[in-house]
């Protein structure tokens, strides 16, 4: 399959699963304004990156108004509209949207003089500003979410009606408008805050960097690093997956963009369609959770829990590790299940020469980790990778970027934030009804009440909470919302506040792979040709190392760096691989050779005994996988399969 074939199957795919990709293709006059606009912006964010941003109630006005209008003017009411010209409502809703924060801007000194009172220009502006939020994040998230915000809304009125301890005083319109359009505790509390500074400049540089061309060159690298091993496409896809995720900010996205090339490779060496979309869903999910930039939720979690950004990274680096190389496992095991062998060698390119034509792309990458680990903000460090992925194109004729290109890499970044910014300014409503009623701990007693008070069955009624509020939504939102509702249950019972917010995050971020509603399952299927429902068992059973991480890292936070120390962070993390080599081995049905029922049940009990923290745990669940692995040995030396 040519370049040209990947890019139309991604942008096909992205269309039908990423509401973010399904945009008004603007010609003429129109093409140019939506570019000048998106261009002023990212101009904006740069200008307050270097000279210091605005006050915190101003610099996210700008951010929204420039946020609104261009959903208004790239994303059409209806689905049947056409989408080659705009239609003159979603004109008037553009003009809308930068005049309600406009509004915030011009009488900001009026505003904060008579803060708390609300004049009856204010209830309309904050009205229309409102609806406006609501009515981009369906045009651009999708329904899931706008339900999610409606509800809360309507429990701000109707709390004196709401039964036991879900009863409030209830808010009047006056009240809630003012709360959440006027201060910095709704719409442009924290998740926008954070949007409008560290997100907006990561999403630029990684717009940059997929101008360089560092998505194939990845999928080029993975492939001369591991296409040659067992099943080698799909361990390729499992690479090359990990590494966007470095700086992808959907899952969606990163099955459409790398699954273009890998699942066809999957399919041709053998894979079923189901397996083959199945696994490129798992990986590309799992960039979700790959640091330093996990989908834009770092920022925002370093600011929920109150620890620099660095503590974050490092929290989430060895769990995301340990997801890969769960999925790294199943697609092992499946290739020694169906006898699939990997691609000659003779067909793939040197690893060596893609390094020495196309290394220079991943300088800023590697720039980027040492800014951060060294000190940097993220804003500076995000500045300075801009630059250098500019820079670094330029090393070489076949990858410099001409002007056009560095110009439309300003309008691409400004782009591909509005989901997020629309997701934040979503989320915003919900953090502050939930501030305004008290409703996050009245969730969590309930939680708590419903558990009985014990950890465990606490920690497995949060996973099914997460799962159901992360369905069809984008990660920014998905944590937001899983952290303000399921996290505070987790935190009342002792678990150290990162460790709780980890636990949703992750599995907020693994229903994309979870039926029902399996987003990213359901994007591979529609390349691999597969069925979606099945696609999306076949991503959760690949991804079962994201169902028990986050059990790990809540009884055992040494995994997130808290209070680690060597030995105990190398018994964990030893223990934690060999658990994980007994599930991953259950899930698929193969070890040295296929297993009976039997012997996958018990290695499915010996991987999870051997990732319970716990010396005795560990020492039954060793003896019971290699008891397995001896039995099998014994029947088939011939068949034997060392991972590879």
């Amino acid at each position: 399959m040519s370049d040209k074939k990947h890019e139309e199957l991604a942008k096909e795919v992205l269309k039908k699963y990423d509401k973010e990709s399904d945009v008004i293709e603007h010609t003429g006059f129109m093409a140019k304004l939506v570019m000048a606009i998106a261009i002023s912006f990212s101009i904006f964010q740069l200008y307050t990156a270097v000279f210091g941003v605005l006050d915190a109630q101003l610099q996210r006005a700008v951010h929204l108004g420039f946020g609104l209008t261009l959903v208004y003017l790239l994303f059409p009411m209806r689905q049947n509209w056409s989408r080659e010209k705009v239609h003159v409502i979603d004109i008037v809703f553009a003009i809308l949207g930068a005049g309600a924060p406009a509004y915030i801007v011009l009488s900001y000194r009026s505003l904060v003089l008579r803060a708390g009172t609300v004049t009856p220009l204010d209830l309309a502006v904050g009205l229309i500003g409102l609806v406006l939020v609501i009515e981009a994040t369906r045009r651009v998230v999708g329904m899931p979410m706008v339900c999610v915000v409606l509800f809360f809304l309507a429990y701000a009125f109707a709390g004196p009606y709401m039964p036991g301890v879900l009863a409030h005083r209830g808010l009047n319109l006056d009240q809630l408008v003012s709360h959440l359009f006027f201060t910095t505790e709704g719409i442009f509390g924290i998740p926008l805050g954070v949007s409008s500074t560290f997100i907006f400049l990561f999403i630029l540089f990684g717009a940059y960097l997929e101008s360089t061309g560092l998505g194939r060159f990845f999928i080029d690298l993975a492939n001369a690093v591991a296409g040659w091993a067992r099943g080698g496409p799909a361990k390729v896809a499992v690479l090359s997956s990990g590494l966007m995720g470095t700086v992808s900010g959907s899952s969606v996205a990163n099955v459409a963009g790398t699954g273009s090339f890998t699942i066809p490779m999957m399919r041709k060496l053998g894979y079923e369609r189901d397996f083959a979309g199945a696994v490129e869903a798992a990986a590309s999910t799992g960039g979700q959770l790959m640091p330093p930039v996990m989908g834009a939720a770092a920022f925002l979690m370093a600011e929920f829990v109150g620890v620099p950004y660095l503590d974050v990274v490092k929290a989430a680096t060895i769990p995301a590790l340990l997801y890969f190389l769960g999925i790294w496992l199943g697609v092992h095991f499946e290739a020694r299940r169906s006898n699939l062998k990997g691609v000659p060698r003779s067909e793939l390119p040197g690893a060596w020469d893609i390094l020495r034509k196309r290394g220079h792309l991943a300088i800023p990458l590697v720039v980027i980790i040492y800014l951060l680990v060294s000190g940097f903000t993220p804003m500076r460090a995000a500045l300075w990778a801009i630059v250098l992925a500019i820079v670094a194109s330029s090393l070489r004729k076949s990858t410099r970027m001409k002007p056009m290109e560095i110009v439309r890499g300003l309008e691409n970044g400004a782009r591909n934030v509005l989901g997020v910014l629309v997701a934040c300014a979503s989320a915003g409503i919900i953090i502050g009804v939930v501030t305004k009623t008290g409703i996050g701990l009245k969730l969590a007693s309930a939680l708590l009440d419903l558990s009985g008070g014990l950890l465990l069955p606490t920690m497995f009624f949060t996973m099914v909470t997460s799962i159901i509020l992360g369905m069809g939504v984008p990660t920014t939102a998905n944590y937001v919302i899983t952290s303000t509702i399921a996290a505070p249950a987790l935190v009342q019972m002792g678990v150290p506040v990162l460790a709780a917010h980890m636990f949703v995050f992750y599995f907020g971020i693994i229903a994309d792979v979870t039926p029902p509603v399996a987003l990213a399952a359901f994007a591979g299927s529609a390349i691999s040709g597969g069925r979606p429902l099945q696609t999306g068992i076949n991503a959760s059973k690949l991804a079962i190392a994201a169902f028990i991480i986050p059990y790990i890292f809540v009884l055992s936070p040494v995994v997130l760096m808290i209070d680690a120390t060597p030995v105990g962070l190398v018994t964990v993390l030893v223990t934690s691989v060999i658990g994980m080599i007994g599930l991953s081995a259950a899930m698929i049905g193969c070890l040295v050779h296929p297993l009976n029922w039997f012997e996958r049940l018990l290695m499915f009990v010996g991987g999870l005994l051997m990732i319970q923290p716990g010396l005795v745990t560990d020492l039954v669940g060793f003896v019971i996988l290699v008891g397995i692995f001896l039995v099998q040995h014994r029947k088939s030396k011939a068949e034997a399969c060392g991972i590879e």
